[in-house]
């Protein structure tokens, strides 16, 4: 929603087919597509791989760039998460999408990957795939490089650390928030973690510079961007501070000893991004952000306690 939001209003017209219907059941996922079709032509059951995209594809018959966003996610921090199911997914006839791409005169593709992939996370030396999900964006990426230099299409990755903002599907920190609106305590489980947590309109405008310049250049590098890199207890602080005083909420915290390390240490991105540099104000987010909480987690809460 964010990437569609700022490359529309960088004056870019956007296709984005839907894996499934415009409506899904779930909130978050369907305020975003309700808010997707002011924005750009949205196209229903038009997943990737199958006829209906290829035919979306030659349709258009125009391509500056496609966006290879979408990817399987669905609990994608299980063990029991299926890379090689999701793989076949995030590739499914590739040879033949591409044939169509290249039909339709397409010149550049901006792959989507993440800081848990093999040789990711900006350590010094060589590491292996965080989690299966990352495993299955490795592999994602192995062939999409492949296939996009087969058929004569620039690639460029765009990695992604963890972004939050409105809209986000519920996690880290729209748990903190509920947790707080009912007057109680967030826990901290991992506070030793070090991540990189990045503002999702920041994230979203470094996103639309990219897919700019890979146009003018004819060629772009991967890009990893960056923003607050710190362990997930001082992240916590960071948010509870900022939310404090804008959602009047107490926003207390306890910070667990940390026991269980199944993930790595640290997972980093390298290109600490400048806010000046996109116009972007950091006050203007957290106020933006705190609007967000307080109309579809705390107004939401009082509605439904009334």
């Amino acid at each position: 929603f964010w990437f569609v939001k700022e490359l529309t209003e960088a004056g870019h017209n956007i296709i984005a087919p839907l894996s499934g219907s415009f409506q899904t059941g779930k909130m978050m996922r369907d305020q975003r597509v309700k808010q997707l079709e002011s924005l750009c032509k949205v196209v229903p059951n038009c997943p990737f791989g199958s006829q209906a995209f290829s035919d979306l594809l030659l349709a258009t018959n125009d391509i500056d760039a496609y966006c290879h966003h979408g990817a399987q996610t669905e609990n994608y921090k299980s063990l029991d998460f299926d890379e090689v199911a999701a793989l076949a997914a995030n590739t499914r006839n590739i040879r033949q999408m591409c044939q169509a791409l290249v039909s339709a005169k397409c010149k550049h593709i901006i792959l989507t990957g993440t800081v848990f992939e093999k040789d990711e996370g900006n350590t010094p030396h060589p590491t292996t795939a965080a989690t299966n999900y990352g495993l299955s964006k490795t592999l994602t990426a192995i062939s999409w490089t492949h296939f996009a230099e087969e058929h004569g299409i620039s690639l460029v990755r765009f990695v992604i650390p963890n972004p939050f903002g409105p809209f986000e599907e519920p996690r880290f920190t729209s748990y903190l928030v509920k947790t707080w609106a009912a007057g109680k305590t967030a826990t901290v489980n991992t506070p030793d973690y070090i991540r990189d947590n990045i503002p999702v309109s920041l994230l979203a405008k470094h996103y639309a510079s990219i897919v700019q310049h890979a146009d003018e250049k004819n060629i772009c590098d991967d890009t990893r961007p960056s923003f607050f890199v710190e362990t997930q207890g001082a992240f916590a602080q960071r948010f509870a501070n900022e939310m404090k005083t804008r959602l009047n909420l107490a926003c207390d915290l306890k910070l667990k000893t940390q026991t269980q390390f199944s993930e790595p240490l640290k997972r980093v991105n390298n290109e600490t991004l400048d806010p000046s540099e996109y116009k972007w104000n950091e006050a203007g987010f957290w106020d933006e952000l705190a609007d967000y909480y307080r109309q579809y987690v705390i107004d939401q809460k009082n509605s439904d306690l009334s």
